[in-house]
């Protein structure tokens, strides 16, 4: 399966980009969590779902409990978890309030940039196929009217 793609055009008069198109990744559905581990329960797997399932909850619980101590979790050849924040500032150090000036706290990852697992952008990209979203539509239409005419 191809990345699906959806070119919009920004009509904000406001904006710098207004009347030009762009390109943003259509997704088709949310795989939850239970369904992940499910999935990797059938690919090939001794283990079943329930297994996975104890394993990946533990691993989660894990990565939040070594960034909450200040760490950063590097994830085998997939890449880094780590913790970002969000302030304002103050305009001394001394004025600096924790819980006044911290707005958010996120979790971020950075992908592994390494030979053979390269997550970069670049590396994405290039094993990556792209499909218009409006040409799959068209595709799906094609065929269900041909379908619909060809039964009696």
């Amino acid at each position: 399966m191809s990345v699906l793609i959806k070119v919009t055009e920004v009509t904000s008069p406001k904006s710098i980009a207004c009347g030009k198109h762009f390109g943003h990744v259509v997704t088709t559905e949310t795989m939850s969590y239970q369904q992940l581990c499910k999935h990797m329960a059938e690919h090939n797997s001794v283990y079943g779902e329930d297994v996975c399932t104890g394993v990946a909850t533990k691993l989660k619980n894990c990565i939040l409990e070594q960034l909450l101590e200040g760490k950063k979790v590097e994830f085998g050849d997939l890449g880094t978890f780590y913790l970002a924040v969000k302030t304002i500032g103050a305009a001394k150090e001394e004025d600096f309030n924790m819980g006044a000036n911290i707005k958010g706290l996120y979790l971020r990852f950075a992908p592994s940039r390494k030979d053979i697992n390269d997550l970069s952008s670049k590396a994405l990209k290039k094993r990556a196929s792209f499909m218009n979203a409006k040409e799959l539509l068209e595709v799906k239409s094609k065929k269900k009217a041909d379908s619909s005419t060809t039964e009696p």
